[in-house]
């Protein structure tokens, strides 16, 4: 079996496999009509449970005390595993949390991305920085790579302004965010050993954070980075592994997959042009128009989950240890929810159903971050857009875990 063919098997473990996310569609499609719950052997990777359908997913998700994330909550391959165990975890997120471990964690930021904070104290940044890469794009002459020269910028500068990091600091976050959810794509790694850059870029986050957490302690101001560097459970201080990991996890995830989200949205509303005059024509549809881009994009392609006993699903006999690969890709194209899954509608009744946030005690904590940056972002762009095309092939990340378009050639004619 060859590493181009798109297969069960690869379509989960071949990052190249999501490059082509036409084929991999398929290849999914046929697996949610055909073995839903599929067993996957491949060679370097234990064997795993795929889970691609919608309700399935919910089902697991919803039982968080008898599937846990561990911290292998994202596909890895025996050596990756191996070293880990050998080595211990160089960071411990949320996302490898379960339990009681997770609430605590959790609520140390928990009132930062609350609705009402965010409206509050963040919106009119959010507003101005829309603004100022609108702006950008009328000063890039009508034509640009959108996912390069915008998309990946906006909710960069929106999270680190939150988080505390210095403007002249944030192309250094982009860098090493990139080497880090792009080991294996190689426009965004740092050298032929792949796997070693990433490791060298949580190092260097690591290396950043500690400096930024003294200087926290000694000097505490309102930003978020000084609610982690000061934060307590149970009246005592975070170990250093969980500050600096809470630090990597706001300053990754806080803009990669938005910016996903912005540029693949993009993209569908120039593919279907009766869709932007729509939303031009009736901007309250804007809010539901982002749900749509979020199903449509899904950032996060998956999450592993570990069953802590036997199980029974859709048939198939899971055994306590075995890993459960929940593929929110394939779940946000499930035809048993979504009517003509495949169809880009902003006016889709049920969009807001996506699992892109996942479901349950592990919801995303910044959703409400994530959907107040596109919204404003459309809000700001839509009535001064007069035409827009592709001028090119776009380019998408060949990554497992987190991806969507890096390339995305546009000619546009904006209203200044």
């Amino acid at each position: 079996m060859s590493d181009s063919e798109n297969t069960p098997v690869t379509i989960f473990t071949d990052p190249n496999a999501y490059a082509d996310l036409q084929a991999w569609h398929s290849v999914a499609a046929r697996l949610r009509k055909e073995d839903p719950v599929c067993r996957i052997e491949a060679p370097r990777f234990e064997p795993f449970w795929a889970v691609t359908r919608h309700a399935d997913v919910i089902e697991i998700e919803r039982q968080n005390d008898k599937f846990h994330n561990t911290i292998a909550s994202v596909l890895q391959t025996h050596d990756q595993t191996a070293q880990m165990r050998q080595l211990g975890p160089m960071l411990k997120t949320l996302i490898n949390m379960d339990g009681q471990e997770h609430r605590n964690y959790r609520a140390v930021t928990n009132d930062w991305f609350k609705p009402n904070n965010l409206k509050r104290n963040f919106q009119p940044r959010i507003a101005e920085l829309a603004r100022k890469y609108v702006d950008r794009m009328v000063e890039l002459g009508g034509e640009c790579d959108f996912a390069m020269d915008v998309a990946r910028f906006y909710p960069l500068q929106v999270i680190m302004s939150i988080l505390g990091v210095p403007e002249s600091d944030e192309l250094k976050m982009l860098d090493l965010t990139q080497k880090l959810f792009g080991a294996d794509d190689p426009d965004f790694a740092g050298g032929p050993d792949r796997r070693t850059a990433a490791l060298a870029a949580v190092m260097d986050f690591i290396s950043y954070f500690r400096d930024m957490t003294a200087d926290r302690r000694a000097h505490p101001s309102g930003d978020l980075a000084s609610t982690i560097a000061n934060g307590t459970i149970d009246g005592k201080p975070l170990e250093d592994l969980h500050t600096f990991s809470y630090y990597v996890l706001v300053a990754t995830a806080g803009h990669d997959t938005t910016s996903s989200t912005l540029a693949g949205g993009l993209e569908e509303l120039i593919r279907n042009p009766d869709q932007i005059k729509l939303l031009q024509q009736n901007p309250d549809l804007i809010d539901n128009a982002v749900e749509e881009m979020i199903r449509w994009v899904t950032p996060v392609r998956h999450f592993m989950r570990f069953a802590q006993e036997d199980y029974t699903l859709r048939g198939r006999k899971i055994k306590a240890g075995d890993g459960l690969l929940m593929s929110y890709l394939s779940a946000n194209r499930d035809e048993e929810v979504f009517e003509q899954p495949f169809r880009f509608d902003v006016q889709r009744k049920n969009a807001e159903d996506h699992l892109a946030f996942g479901v349950g005690v592990h919801f995303c904590l910044g959703a409400t971050l994530a959907r107040m940056e596109l919204r404003t972002f459309f809000r700001e762009l839509l009535p001064r857009l007069e035409q827009i095309e592709l001028t090119g092939t776009t380019q998408y990340t060949a990554a497992t875990f987190v991806g969507a378009p890096k390339r995305i050639p546009i000619r546009y004619k904006l209203r200044k």
